[in-house]
């Protein structure tokens, strides 16, 4: 019974996830201004992160949980490089 219950929240959180996804892609494509872009990028990569490691916790295979540590890093360092090039034009100094 609560490996059931387990399964079915699991998949409940994966498609909110999805329809999260959905929403910041949306966002991404017709944000007025780069910096409602480079969040909305944010919030995908987190989304992704999670749906990663919602399906680690699905499926138990612990390979999306390095994927998940994998995508969160890459995931910041993008979203800094970014913002710096929005505040100073340029990344490397």
């Amino acid at each position: 019974m609560t490996g059931t219950i387990l399964f079915y929240s699991v998949v409940v959180a994966q498609i909110a996830l999805v329809a999260a996804m959905a929403c910041a892609v949306i966002r991404m494509m017709i944000g007025p201004r780069a910096q409602d872009r480079v969040l909305a990028f944010d919030a995908v990569s987190v989304c992704t992160m999670l749906i990663f490691l919602t399906q680690g916790m699905k499926t138990g295979n612990v390979f999306f949980f390095e994927g998940a540590l994998v995508i969160s890093g890459l995931a910041f360092v993008a979203t800094v490089a970014l913002a710096k090039f929005l505040m100073r034009g340029e990344v490397i100094e």
